[in-house]
């Protein structure tokens, strides 16, 4: 894992790159995840950001702690990500593409056809 950025807190970018290896099945519904000690011994941060980023994954049902056995993901926990991430991006980061592309007066339906291609 890299280095974190200035933008955003760092258990949003460690829950964000978990979220990652759920969505892309590097890591599959029900297998296990790297332990809280793990994660902050590898990127040397406090134990505490790393349980507060699977805290924010176990509140939407991604992710589930099993008692001395350490966190998981949950099943249905990949459906469950997707959805939360597609209404995230449609409701914080869409908006900002469509003022991005009135504001350079693209059209997006011409972009989605050119294939994003200037012509």
């Amino acid at each position: 894992m890299s280095q974190f950025n200035d933008s955003q807190p760092i258990f949003v970018q460690i829950g964000e790159r978990i979220a990652d290896m759920i969505l892309s099945k590097t890591t599959k519904e029900g297998e296990a995840l790297p332990s809280v000690r793990q994660i902050s011994a590898d990127l040397s941060v406090n134990p505490l950001t790393v349980t507060r980023a699977y805290q924010s994954l176990v509140d939407i049902g991604v992710v589930e702690s099993r008692r001395g056995m350490g966190m998981f993901v949950a099943e249905g926990g990949h459906q469950r990500l997707l959805a939360h991430e597609r209404q995230k991006f449609l409701t914080e980061e869409w908006p900002r593409v469509m003022a991005r592309l009135a504001a350079l007066d693209l059209d997006p339906t011409l972009l989605l056809k050119q294939g994003g291609k200037d012509e």
